[in-house]
């Protein structure tokens, strides 16, 4: 896409720290880092939803955002790390660019996700459950 900043840094447009490249992913530092280290995993095909990437892209990007996030635990003493996806813009996506954020987490860096928690009232979750599952369509193998 024209205007679409990831499809410009994939296209080495606009310099990026690059951590990790193939021809699936790029991977770079993100400008905004919640902890330093924070690291995008980008498809290099354009979707604007995590939904519409193939299985085999969607592999590549949960593989790799992985591989780093133990990079950065192994190489930069964090103790842990945090692979977020927002799809839309209600759920916390800024770009309309499917991508993964990798988080290097430690006990002390004093950041919270903003979490709530609701309870179900009686019947509710099987609805759901009902619901969710006829639009569901998963391999079983």
């Amino acid at each position: 896409m024209d205007n679409c900043i990831f499809c410009k840094i994939i296209k080495k447009e606009l310099p990026v720290d690059i951590v990790f490249e193939n021809e699936h992913v790029i991977a770079f530092l993100d400008i905004a880092p919640i902890n330093k280290g924070h690291t995008l995993v980008v498809p290099k095909t354009h979707h604007s939803s995590i939904s519409t990437p193939s299985d085999e892209e969607l592999f590549h990007i949960m593989k790799v955002g992985s591989q780093i996030g133990r990079a950065l635990m192994k190489g930069c003493d964090y103790d842990g790390f945090n692979l977020h996806l927002s799809n839309g813009n209600c759920a916390g996506q800024v770009v309309d660019h499917a991508h993964l954020h990798v988080v290097p987490r430690i006990g002390t860096d004093g950041f919270h996700w903003n979490w709530r928690s609701q309870k179900y009232e009686e019947g509710e979750k099987e609805d759901y459950i009902k619901k969710m599952k006829s639009k569901l369509k998963l391999n079983e193998s």
